[in-house]
């Protein structure tokens, strides 16, 4: 503790002395209150997150102080065990992770010859038939699935941090909560303009573009393009991406709805690709990306402030929703109900591509398990019938049962529109809490600090002791270097309560 100084002014019988009381690192505050009402001076609280530090502090933790503020405690999150500890770390460490995962393939796949038989398949179409020109299906396929995840979970982290983010502040977006919200959802329309728009491509130069018919001829073929195979395991990374996504950041109030919707998206797209149906596959997604590239984007105009482009757009999204996800979407679901009963040939075959044989009836002996078999074995057992009719077209049907409960929600925002109360989505951007925002900084504060303000009473002359001052300074130039004045002042005999007060009781035992 520093030197404690006693100023006195003489100017008459009512002259009145302050005294100031402080630590070395905390200078005074000049606060004046009334000797009667020894209260403590009000600490202010000021929080360090993990995004850096308070207001011009800087240096290491154990060293931050900045004129009067001092490291009170670090705060204990509540709740938090090792798994929650291991999701907020891989959180916290997404871009690192990821790409230094891709760094460390490529390295690999360049330094080591020899590995890159198998480093190769992370990021290259597997099966490649030099005769047909097309690709099989096995599974090396899960190579570059998981390359994909990895790529889209160190991409989109990277891209809202240091791309999204920046944007946002620099456009007038101050709150954590917004920040984030735009963040993610320009990802997601940057996401969804690619695959989209390729994903259009491939049905436009496909034989089946306006043909539902042809969407189910020549069935079984067990290879595809490389466009389209690299289009379809890119959209089932994707997804899967979107559940550890949904799984590990902060769950919106329909967490339950999102995980059904894409787990269901997923089996969906794996067995229209297992099972040969690419095509009605790539169409279905053609159908629900389109909507998803106008909801992000009405966001982001939300975001930024721009209102009436917003309500433009959320009604350029609804119309689309509903030609899209409830005409269309329908007429391909009518399409696997009456078509596929007369083109495609009920059965099962079995054998490689360019040997195929069947059809013949399902084996009795393996039950509905025959229905699994093209999950795993590209060559074996594939077959279609009332059983995989009934159990694609439920799963699609319960999709839109999903979709149909959105468009709800939907149509009471665009009632608020009609009434000029503007477009919010509420279906996943509000986490039914009024103080999320405040929650969440209590979430995110690691270290508390707290401003120590000088202690300043008024006394008068009459009640200083100068009583046996010469003993009193050489007792305490004795006890750990500490120089008192022997001036003594009522109510502060007690020198841990005093320092207490000044907001250094952390430091006195």
């Amino acid at each position: 503790m520093g030197d404690s100084h006693t100023q006195s002014s003489s100017n008459g019988p009512d002259s009145r002395m302050r005294r100031n009381t402080a630590t070395s690192s905390v200078p005074s505050s000049g606060i004046t209150s009334s000797s009667s009402a020894a209260l403590p001076p009000q600490r202010r609280t000021v929080k360090r997150e993990k995004s850096g530090n308070p207001k011009n502090m800087n240096g290491p933790l154990y060293m931050q102080r900045n004129e009067n503020i001092v490291l009170v405690r670090r705060v204990k999150r509540k709740g938090e065990g090792p798994l929650k500890q291991l999701t907020r770390w891989f959180v916290e460490n997404q871009i690192g992770f990821a790409f230094n995962l891709l760094a460390l393939l490529f390295l690999a796949h360049g330094c080591m010859p020899r590995a890159r038989s198998h480093t190769g398949k992370y990021f290259t179409l597997s099966y490649y038939n030099p005769t047909t020109g097309q690709y099989g299906l096995g599974k090396d396929d899960g190579f570059l699935i998981f390359f994909c995840i990895i790529l889209f979970t160190g991409l989109r982290a990277a891209t809202l941090e240091y791309l999204f983010a920046p944007y946002a502040k620099s456009k007038g977006i101050s709150k954590r909560k917004d920040i984030t919200r735009f963040s993610e959802q320009a990802w997601l329309l940057i996401y969804y303009s690619v695959f989209w728009t390729l994903g259009l491509y491939i049905y436009w130069q496909s034989p089946h573009f306006f043909n539902l018919r042809e969407l189910w001829t020549n069935w079984p073929n067990r290879e595809l393009t490389g466009i389209m195979k690299g289009y379809m395991l890119a959209q089932l990374a994707f997804w899967l991406q979107q559940i550890l996504v949904i799984n590990i950041e902060e769950r919106r109030k329909d967490h339950w709805q999102m995980f059904t919707h894409h787990i269901i998206t997923i089996c969906l797209i794996y067995a229209s690709y297992r099972y040969g149906h690419t095509r009605v596959g790539n169409l279905i997604l053609v159908l629900m990306d389109v909507v998803d590239l106008f909801l992000p984007l009405a966001k982001c105009l939300k975001y930024l402030g721009h209102s009436s482009a917003c309500d433009f757009m959320f009604v350029v999204f609804m119309v689309s929703w509903f030609v899209a996800r409830h005409v269309l979407y329908l007429t391909v679901c009518y399409s696997v109900y009456a078509h596929t009963t007369s083109i495609i040939p009920y059965g099962c075959f079995s054998g490689a591509p360019g040997n195929l044989k069947g059809p013949f009836q399902p084996p009795a002996d393996k039950g509905a398990l025959y229905l699994l078999e093209p999950l795993w074995n590209p060559d074996g057992l594939v077959c279609y019938d009332d059983t995989v009719k009934w159990t694609f077209l439920s799963m699609l049907l319960f999709l839109q049962a999903l979709t149909i409960m959105w468009f709800s929600l939907i149509i009471r925002v665009a009632l608020r529109v009609l009434r000029g109360e503007g477009a919010d989505d509420t279906r996943s951007d509000d986490e039914g809490c009024e103080d999320v925002d405040a929650e969440d900084d209590e979430d995110e504060t690691e270290f508390v600090y707290e401003e120590a303000q000088a202690l300043a009473e008024e006394v008068g002359v009459d009640e200083l002791d100068l009583k046996n001052w010469a003993e009193r300074r050489r007792a305490g130039n004795g006890v750990g270097g500490v120089t008192a004045t022997g001036v003594s002042l009522p109510g502060h005999s007690d020198r841990k309560e005093l320092l207490g007060r000044i907001g250094c009781e952390k430091q006195v035992e």
